[in-house]
């Protein structure tokens, strides 16, 4: 996990799947290894990582989101919104918000305001979601604008969180600044 925090993605993709082939029991605890996935552009893998996660675990509002992520990439967001999976009732109110806009397609603007806790979890959350949305509907000006943002929030560089690398990995992907 470490490899994608400082941007090896191919290398944490082979350490996923060392891991993988030493124990395939792990496959849909794996959701790490999605993400990897995504970076390397291999969506339809990477959506299977998401789906085999959401079918042990289906409350997991994240990985529903990120298996549309990848099939956004291959078939656009409204076929991807058509196979979203379903997932129980979050119970963290940003990713409650996001689960919805990303399964109706409407605008993001309730994500953010989920969040009121100015620049702490909440606000991270909102902001890297509002960016993967904007990202997954051809908004890259948007997606740039939120993604920085959420990188910049005092939680993303003080927490540890796999997330907060997640959206410093994305800018760098993508040669943003931030």
């Amino acid at each position: 996990m470490n490899k994608f925090r400082q941007n090896d993605v191919e290398g944490s993709l082979q350490d996923f799947d060392r891991a993988l082939a030493a124990s395939p029991q792990l496959n849909p605890y794996l959701w790490q290894r999605g993400l990897s996935l995504y970076y390397v552009q291999q969506y339809t893998a990477g959506a299977k990582q998401f789906r085999d996660d959401v079918a042990v675990n289906p409350n997991d509002t994240e990985e529903s989101i990120w298996a549309f992520l990848c099939e956004a990439q291959l078939e656009g967001p409204e076929a991807a919104r058509q196979n979203m999976l379903k997932v129980g009732r979050d119970p963290r109110p940003v990713m409650r918000a996001a689960y919805e806009c990303f399964q109706s397609g409407s605008s993001p603007d309730s994500i953010l305001a989920a969040a009121n806790d100015n620049g702490g979890h909440d606000s991270f959350y909102a902001l890297l979601y509002v960016g993967l949305w904007h990202e997954a509907h051809g908004n890259t000006a948007e997606a740039e604008k939120a993604m920085v943002q959420a990188v910049q929030t005092q939680y993303a560089q003080l927490s540890g969180d796999y997330m907060a690398s997640l959206a410093k990995v994305h800018c760098q992907r993508r040669s943003w600044t931030v």
